[in-house]
């Protein structure tokens, strides 16, 4: 067990990431100092798991720790991090989906020199302290956009990533949303709308009669809508340009139902969706 990163560290929303980290971190290191930020009814659900050192209902409490890391939707990470106490955290990073938005939001109250954006790929299709757990991150990416070349002070930022067994892995906040626009954000959207479509065309008692395909193309559609909403708000130029796409290929589809074009798609798909598995099975 190495040294840990930080002596201490807060995490503001204990849902699905943020209980992870927490959950993550009292296995991983123990002796770091955990406080955890949310409503008094969750924050009594996770101390009973011990995933705490210390519990506040307010951002004002929090203190002047090492870490904070920001845990809620990504509109309620900005309205967070405007009511950051001073002198405050000495760094501070999130977890949302998309980065523009927040990297902005930090620059615009002066907290961009402790401001470092993140995203784990690590989520999953509920959320909630029920269903979070300290695996959650093993294997998986943790994208971190830092506003220019990652300052030498922030590296610990790193190690507490790569701790977790994530990958860190660095890129500018606009490249990240637009890859997200495309690989989170358009599949999330259409397996809702399919989900939609479906439901709304098929009886109850009927879709119990579906296969795997439709349980497996859908997972994604018991997703909570309060992540989302705040994504498609902050993300809507790249989640535009990506539907945009997928509807163009859908009409092509449509008008050669008899032609070559389901060939086309098919092979085109297979093959992207083994460059995709390469390395994961």
């Amino acid at each position: 067990m190495s040294d840990a990163p930080f002596r201490t560290l807060a995490v503001a929303g204990l849902g699905l990431i943020g209980g992870s980290i927490a959950l993550a971190v009292r296995e991983r290191w123990p002796s770091m100092r955990v406080t955890g930020v949310d409503t008094p009814a969750v924050l009594a659900h996770v101390r009973g798991n011990g995933a705490l050192d210390r519990a506040v209902t307010s951002m004002a409490d929090v203190g002047d720790v090492d870490l904070l890391v920001l845990a809620a939707p990504v509109h309620e990470n900005e309205a967070l991090l405007a009511s950051l106490p001073t002198p405050g955290p000495a760094l501070v990073t999130d977890v949302g989906g998309t980065k523009r938005s927040i990297v902005d939001a930090a620059a615009g109250l002066g907290l961009a020199s402790r401001f470092v954006g993140g995203h784990p790929l690590g989520g999953g299709e509920r959320g909630g302290f029920a269903f979070a757990r300290p695996d959650l991150f093993e294997g998986r990416a943790w994208i971190l956009t830092p506003s220019g070349t990652l300052p030498a002070s922030h590296e610990a930022l790193i190690r507490f990533v790569a701790g977790f067994g994530a990958r860190p892995v660095t890129m500018a906040p606009d490249a990240h949303d637009r890859l997200m626009g495309y690989v989170s954000h358009l599949p999330q959207l259409t397996a809702s709308v399919l989900m939609d479509v479906v439901g709304s065309r098929v009886e109850a008692d009927d879709l119990r009669l579906a296969g795997r395909g439709l349980v497996d193309t859908t997972r994604l559609a018991s997703s909570p809508v309060n992540i989302w909403r705040d994504i498609c708000d902050t993300n809507a130029d790249a989640i535009g340009a990506a539907l945009d796409d997928l509807i163009a290929r859908l009409q092509a589809l449509r008008a050669d139902l008899r032609g070559a074009e389901v060939e086309r798609l098919f092979g085109e798909a297979a093959r992207a969706r083994a460059e995709l598995m390469r390395g994961r099975e």
